[in-house]
């Protein structure tokens, strides 16, 4: 089996030789890059597996880097930032970053996160908990909520009968949604299922993918239940 293919965008020359050797001898194949430049050119020529990108880069910040490369690939990207407090980690997520990593890190939940994505991008999407339960429960196929179809078995999505280009994350979140209309899932819910956390999270990964997923599907179409989460409604 090919190596896993990590493109890693970091200007600080200590922190990114020695996570690019602790990556490395973990199995990955890695290509590390000091700046936003350099970084979005080694991403268009090598077509990377992950890309992990820190925010503060020269020449092109990684928020910026994020959105070239969401803009043309849904390839998985987790963004490393100093302060976990900090309007980096929200303008990341809203560039479209699947998670985020806080420095210093530790190596272990580094790869931790690494793995946790890679598990529910293997399939693009299609290994996503809410589409094996409707699998194992014969309720796969066509969802209607409206005029929003979710293929549960093509894993596509119809707004009004147009297409609607979802994240691998974004329809993992969809198709935890469309599997319990009307349900409440809070947001330490939609971490366990949909971001693989088997430990407690930032639920503000939570909080933006909804809304990137309401800009997609309608604005209406998931509800805030106040102190308890979100639901899709019926």
């Amino acid at each position: 089996m090919a190596e896993t293919h990590v493109l890693f965008v970091e200007d600080d020359d200590v922190i990114r030789e020695a996570t690019q050797l602790a990556l490395e001898r973990d199995g990955f194949a890695v290509t590390a890059m000091p700046d936003g430049l350099s970084g979005l050119e080694s991403f268009r020529a090598h077509r990377p597996d992950i890309a992990l990108l820190d925010v503060m880069l020269p020449g092109m910040d990684g928020v910026s880097l994020c959105r070239r490369i969401r803009d043309e690939s849904t390839v998985p990207v987790i963004m490393l930032s100093a302060r976990a407090d900090s309007i980096d980690v929200v303008l990341g997520l809203e560039a479209g970053a699947d998670d985020y990593v806080t420095k210093p890190f530790d190596g272990a939940v580094l790869m931790a996160r690494i793995r946790a994505v890679l598990r529910r991008f293997g399939h693009a999407g299609g290994g996503a908990a809410a589409a094996e339960r409707d699998a194992e429960d014969g309720q796969g196929g066509i969802l209607v909520f409206g005029d929003l179809e979710v293929d549960t078995d093509g894993m596509e999505v119809r707004r009004g009968g147009e297409p609607v280009a979802l994240t691998p994350t974004e329809m993992r979140l969809l198709l935890e949604f469309s599997s319990a209309p009307g349900t409440v899932l809070s947001r330490d819910k939609l971490l366990e299922r949909v971001w693989d956390y088997g430990w407690g999270g930032d639920t503000r990964v939570v909080d933006v993918h909804v809304q990137r997923l309401r800009t997609k599907i309608g604005q209406d179409r998931i509800e805030t239940v106040r102190g308890f989460g979100y639901k899709l409604k019926g």
